[in-house]
């Protein structure tokens, strides 16, 4: 029997001859399930349109089209040209593989990335699929983000419209701070991301999607409005809600993402969840110090599950 082989497409740290705990996860679950993992950077991913087209995507570990299946972790930063080129071959991949019906396996698609690294893109489409939002306001001018201050109610939460790990992400109570921060964000091209802040703040909902499963894990932290682990946030196990299970894989149907966490927050005066934003490049761990399970193998299963000849 070949042996099948995976692709991670970026998240390692190109100044340590290490892996990271996420990657080391992977590697090891690859072992267990017999099969081969490379890891590739975003950087080395290079076009030669000169031979077959089926080869024109490669890197330092050669083509791309050998590999059965393809996960994409976190892309560094770039120039606008960079980040635009990498998402291109994987575009180019992906339409490949979807003519040969094989599309399955490049996890996530490049164009759920797209939506997904965005918030506005994000909120936008989940208003759309009737899942409640809190409100939010996306300006380019430090007047339009003071107007929107004051009609959200003058506690508001910015955000980078971009990123993740609760990084450039800011609760404003005082008008005279909101302009301060409004005018040093205007003056580096910062489009403006302003959202009422739903109080109590510290405690979210994260549901983990990984093909149909899903699992429900509460983030609370005790000294900051944001969850994320750098912020201080822990993690529990808790029961899935299946109105939280059918928000999740209606939005990620949507966008045919198969690994994914969506994170919902819920308001103190009873009006229910909302959807703050989804990551298409989630990473796990925090979540597997509460589960019982060995996340990385389920995500390799999953993608050898979905494997085909390609």
């Amino acid at each position: 029997m070949t042996r099948r082989s995976i692709l991670v497409l970026g998240g390692r740290d190109p100044h340590s001859p290490q892996l990271g705990w996420h990657l080391s996860q992977l590697e090891e679950a690859a072992k267990r399930h017999a099969a081969d993992i490379s890891f590739l950077g975003y950087d080395a991913v290079r076009g030669d349109l000169s031979g077959d087209v089926s080869t024109q995507l490669s890197g330092v570990v050669g083509s791309l089209t050998p590999f059965d299946a393809i996960l994409t972790r976190t892309m560094p930063m770039g120039s606008f040209e960079q980040v635009l080129f990498r998402l291109s071959v994987l575009h180019d991949e992906y339409d490949r593989r979807k003519q040969a019906g094989t599309q399955a396996t490049i996890c996530n698609p490049p164009a759920a990335l797209e939506i997904a690294i965005d918030k506005f893109a994000t909120l936008a489409r989940g208003r759309r699929l009737g899942i409640p939002v809190p409100p939010t306001a996306v300006v380019q001018s430090r007047a339009e983000a003071m107007e929107a201050f004051e009609v959200l109610g003058g506690d508001v939460v910015v955000k980078p419209i971009f990123g993740g790990e609760g990084r450039g992400v800011m609760r404003l109570q005082n008008r005279e701070l909101a302009w301060t921060a409004f005018s040093a964000l205007s003056q580096v091209g910062s489009v403006l991301y302003i959202q009422q802040f739903i109080p109590p703040g510290g405690r979210d909902i994260r549901i983990l999607v990984l093909g149909d499963q899903v699992f429900a894990i509460r983030r609370t932290s005790g000294n900051d409005f944001r969850t994320n682990v750098k912020a201080g946030g822990k993690s529990e196990r808790i029961e899935l809600d299946d109105h939280w299970r059918t928000i999740a894989l209606r939005f990620c149907d949507s966008l045919q993402l198969r690994y994914a966490a969506v994170d919902l927050i819920e308001s103190e005066n009873g009006n229910g969840f909302y959807l703050i934003e989804v990551n298409a490049i989630p990473g796990w761990k925090s979540a597997q110090s509460v589960m019982p399970i060995s996340i990385a193998d389920q995500i390799v299963s999953f993608l050898l599950s979905t494997t085909h000849s390609v």
